[in-house]
C-alpha cells in the first residue's frame, strides 16, 4: 500500500500525463513560450480547445461548400461529414483554416513568377480524397499534393518578417515526392515572386539535386532559403542529413538571428533528430535573413508548381522553439497514431484477374476501355467480337506499379505495356522503369460517381479520372480547364462497370 505522501505525488505525476496527453502540439508551443501564429490541418484540431473549422471542402455537382471541423474539441475531423457531402461527385479543398486565431487561412494559389494550371494562372485545388488516413483509428483526409496544386497566403498576421525568429513542423507523407520545385511549407515572399536571398525561410521535403543534398538519394528534409535548398551552412551537400524512408514524417525547420536547424522523425515512433543546428548559409543575403511573412504549401515563392507531396498538419511559431518543445510535439504526433489506411472502395479488383471496363453513358453502353496500338478509346465489344478486339479491351489487374495500395492495368496483348496518363490523355506504352511512369499508370477505385459500377481515379492526379470523351481515354478532372473536362455528363463517363475481361 503507497503511503499518503507516495500516492499524492503518484495522482500528481497521472495528472500530469493526462494533461500533455490533452494538450495539442500549439498549446505545447505556447507553454514553451514559443506560441503558433499559423496552424493548419486537414486531420485534427492542433490546439486542445479548438473545435472551429479546419478545412472547407467544394462539391462539382452544385459548387455548394461546407466546412469540416472536429468531431470533438481537440479532436480529429469529421471525415463523415465530407464522405455525405461529397456523395456521387467530386469535392476539392478550398480553404485551410489556420486554427490560431489570426486568420492566415490558405486558399488556392495565385500566379506569380510562373503560372499555375488553372484558370487565370491560379494553381490546381487538392481533391477532398486523395489522401485518406487514419488518426487514432479514426479516418480523415491529407492534403495530396499533385504538380500544379498549390495553396497560399500573401495576406498574413503575426509570421516572422525580416530577421525574426520563427520554428515550423509539418507532418508529411514520406513517401510521396518528386525532383521538382518546390514542396514547401512555410514563410516566402508576399509578391509571389523570386526576391532574392533569404527571402523565404520554408520546410521543403523531396529529392531535388538543383542545389543542396543530404546523404544518400533522398528524399530529404531542407530549407528552402530561396535561391536554394540547403541541408546546412554549406549550399552544397549535408552528410549530416539522412534520406527519408518513412512513411509518416515529421519534418522541422527554425531560425533565428544566423542562427537554424534542421530536425526529423518518423511521425508515428520514435523522436526527433537534429540534421543540422548552426550558422546560417555562408552564401551572401542569408544573414541577415530577409523573410516576407507570406505562407506557402505545395508550391516555391514565386510559385514554382512542378512538385508533390502529402500534407496532414503544420505550424508556424513566433520564436525559435527550444529543442525539449518540439521534442514534446513529437511525442504529441506520436500519440496521434497516424496510419494507413484503403485508397480503394466500389469494386474490388484481384490482382492477376484479366477485366474489362464498359462504359455507363447513355448511348454508350456498349462501349470498352481498348487500345489501337498506343492511342487508348472506346470500342464496342461484343461476345462475337474478333480475339484481337477482345484482347485489346482487357486488361489484367497488376498491384500498382506507383503505389501496391492501388492498381495498374497490364494490356493482355502487349505484356509489359500499362495503361497510363500523358499529359492527362490515356495511352498504352511500355513499363520504362522509371518513377514516373509508375505513377502514371497507377489508378485507384471508388464507387462510380454515376451510381453505377466504378470510378477510376489516378493515383499521383486524384482530381482526375478515366474519362471516354468523343470515345477517346482521358484522365479528367470535373469542371477543368481542358475541353475534355467538361463538367456535362462527367460523372457518367467516369463510371465504368467492370467485368470478367474477354481475354
Amino acid at each position: 500500500m503507497l503511503s499518503r505522501p507516495s500516492l499524492e505525488r503518484t495522482c500528481a505525476l497521472v495528472l500530469s500525463l493526462l494533461s500533455l496527453v490533452a494538450a495539442g502540439p500549439c498549446d505545447i508551443y505556447s507553454s514553451g513560450g514559443t506560441p503558433c501564429v499559423a496552424a493548419h490541418s486537414t486531420t485534427r484540431a492542433l490546439y486542445s480547445s479548438y473545435s472551429g473549422s479546419l478545412y472547407q471542402v467544394k462539391r462539382g455537382s452544385d459548387g455548394a461548400t461546407t466546412n469540416i471541423s472536429p468531431l470533438s474539441a481537440g479532436g480529429i475531423a469529421n471525415a463523415g461529414a465530407q464522405d455525405s457531402f461529397c456523395a456521387g461527385t467530386t469535392c476539392l479543398i478550398t480553404v485551410i483554416y489556420d486554427q490560431s486565431g489570426r486568420n492566415n487561412h490558405l486558399t488556392q494559389a495565385p500566379p506569380g513568377g510562373f503560372a499555375g494550371p488553372e484558370a487565370n494562372g491560379y494553381d490546381n485545388l487538392a481533391s477532398a480524397i486523395g489522401a485518406p488516413v487514419t488518426l487514432n483509428g479514426q479516418k480523415a483526409y491529407g492534403v495530396f499534393v499533385s504538380p500544379g496544386t498549390g495553396y497560399r497566403n500573401d495576406a498574413t498576421n503575426g509570421i516572422a518578417r525580416g530577421d525574426a525568429a520563427e520554428g515550423m513542423y509539418a507532418v508529411l507523407d514520406g513517401t510521396h515526392y518528386n525532383g521538382g520545385c518546390c514542396f514547401d511549407y512555410g514563410n516566402a515572399e508576399t509578391s509571389n515572386r523570386d526576391t532574392g536571398n533569404g527571402h523565404m525561410e520554408a520546410i521543403y521535403y523531396g529529392d531535388c539535386t538543383i542545389w543542396g543534398t543530404g546523404a544518400g538519394n533522398g528524399p530529404w528534409i531542407m530549407a528552402d532559403l530561396e535561391n536554394g535548398l540547403f541541408s546546412g551552412s554549406n549550399p552544397g551537400r549535408n552528410t549530416g542529413d539522412p534520406s527519408i524512408t518513412n512513411r509518416f514524417v515529421t519534418t522541422v525547420v527554425k531560425g533565428e538571428p544566423n542562427q537554424w536547424a534542421i530536425r526529423g522523425a518518423n511521425a508515428a515512433s520514435g523522436g526527433l533528430s537534429t540534421y543540422y543546428s548552426g550558422i546560417r548559409p555562408t552564401v551572401g543575403g542569408y544573414n541577415p535573413m530577409s523573410k516576407e511573412g507570406a505562407i506557402i504549401l505545395g508550391i516555391g515563392g514565386d510559385n514554382s508548381v512542378s512538385a508533390q507531396g502529402t500534407f496532414y498538419e503544420g505550424v508556424m511559431t513566433s520564436g525559435y522553439p527550444s529543442d525539449a518543445t518540439e521534442n514534446s510535439v513529437q511525442a504529441n504526433i506520436v500519440a496521434a497514431k497516424y496510419a494507413t489506411t484503403s485508397l480503394n472502395s466500389g469494386t474490388s479488383l484481384s490482382v492477376g484477374s484479366s477485366i474489362s471496363l464498359r462504359a455507363t453513358t447513355a448511348g454508350y453502353d456498349t462501349r470498352y476501355i481498348a487500345h489501337t496500338g498506343s492511342a487508348v478509346n472506346t470500342q464496342v465489344v461484343s461476345s462475337s467480337s474478333s480475339t484481337a478486339l477482345k484482347q485489346q479491351a482487357s486488361w489484367t489487374v497488376r498491384a500498382g506499379l506507383g503505389n501496391s495500395a492501388c492498381y495498374s492495368f497490364e494490356s493482355r496483348d502487349t505484356a509489359g505495356s500499362f495503361l497510363r496518363h500523358y499529359n492527362f490523355e490515356l495511352q498504352l506504352n511500355a513499363n520504362d522503369g522509371t518513377k514516373q511512369f509508375a505513377e502514371d499508370a497507377t489508378f485507384c477505385t471508388q464507387a462510380g460517381l454515376s451510381g453505377q459500377g466504378s470510378s477510376i481515379r489516378a493515383w499521383s492526379y486524384p482530381t482526375r479520372y478515366i474519362r471516354h470523351y468523343n470515345n477517346v481515354g482521358y484522365a479528367a478532372s470535373n469542371g477543368g480547364v481542358h475541353t475534355f473536362d467538361a463538367a456535362g455528363s462527367f460523372n457518367a463517363d467516369v463510371s465504368f462497370v467492370v467485368s470478367t475481361g474477354f481475354a
